[in-house]
């Protein structure tokens, strides 16, 4: 029998796709070589004073509009699932609204709010004029938190409903109200589907914190704004928050990840019953023993 000799099939095709990667990726690594970029002055201001303090309220601000923007999404999206058409109605608006303009024309807004109401309160108890209670920090929060609740709403809900029906009907039957089994049933399950989009919404918040460098409040870009203001080295300058900005996403996308992978873990092996799933079986267990001495007798 005569020995067939194997000859490796020429990929063509991948070396005609590396070679047209390649060449745009080194002419842009020659240019950047070759760029009038003083580097010691990156150097220089990459570790500054006023830029880690940019970059820590820039983290400050992400965290906040972020709690800010799920509380609101949990509310508006059991709003929207309610039967209540006055409440779905409410959400339903909520989203559409806050969807439908950009987040620098909301943070504007908030920032601006002083013009058409110059106090804020309840007549007769307090007020407080508005440019003192509207700071930069708060329009900030307000303008980001309330346009990504409206993401958060959708992103909520959509974890909501991927939960099979009979977890409701299962917890309604154990006697559990639509809060506690919203809280211990419903939502623990809907995380699954969360996780992931929350992950990326925070990640993408992080870098919409930029916007509100218009309104002057003290994050990453504006800190260094001020200070290519001051010296002229605006290149360098951007580099350096660039630079800030792809360690934070870094940092945020390998916490996502390893979040997404313990969770995929504790969904895929066999968890320990909890008290509602030990009693949902309990409860079957003796409903099918009783169905077997009936049958005997």
């Amino acid at each position: 029998m005569t020995d067939l000799e194997l000859t490796p099939r020429r990929h063509l095709g991948r070396w005609v796709a590396a070679v047209a990667v390649l060449l745009p990726l080194g002419g842009l690594i020659w240019a950047w070589a070759n760029a009038q970029i003083d580097w010691s002055v990156v150097g220089e201001y990459f570790t500054a004073p006023t830029i880690i303090t940019g970059f820590l309220h820039t983290l400050l601000l992400t965290a906040v509009v972020m709690i800010l923007a799920i509380l609101l999404g949990v509310v508006f999206a059991v709003m929207r699932l309610s039967a209540n058409p006055v409440t779905s109605g409410v959400a339903w608006l909520y989203v559409w609204s806050f969807r439908g303009t950009p987040p620098l024309l909301q943070i504007l807004l908030w920032f601006n709010l002083a013009i058409i109401f110059p106090t804020l309160g309840i007549p007769g108890l307090f007020h407080v004029q508005t440019v003192v209670a509207i700071t930069p920090f708060v329009a900030a929060t307000l303008g980001l938190g309330v346009n990504e609740g409206a993401y958060m709403t959708e992103i909520i809900r959509a974890g909501i409903i991927s939960v099979d029906e009979g977890q409701q009907e299962a917890a309604s039957a154990l006697g559990l109200s639509q809060l506690q089994s919203l809280r211990d049933v419903i939502l623990p399950q809907a995380m699954r589907v969360i996780v992931p989009s929350l992950g990326n919404e925070t990640i993408g918040m992080l870098k919409t914190t930029s916007l509100v460098s218009i309104i002057a409040y003290s994050e990453l870009l504006n800190q260094a704004q001020k200070v290519y203001f001051v010296n002229g080295r605006v290149i360098e300058l951007l580099l350096v928050a660039g630079a800030w900005y792809v360690i934070a996403t870094s940092v945020l996308s390998t916490a996502q990840y390893y979040i997404e992978r313990r969770l995929g873990r504790s969904l895929q092996r066999v968890r320990p019953r909890g008290s509602v799933e030990r009693l949902i079986i309990g409860v079957l267990g003796r409903v099918s023993a009783r169905g077997r001495g009936s049958r005997r007798s």
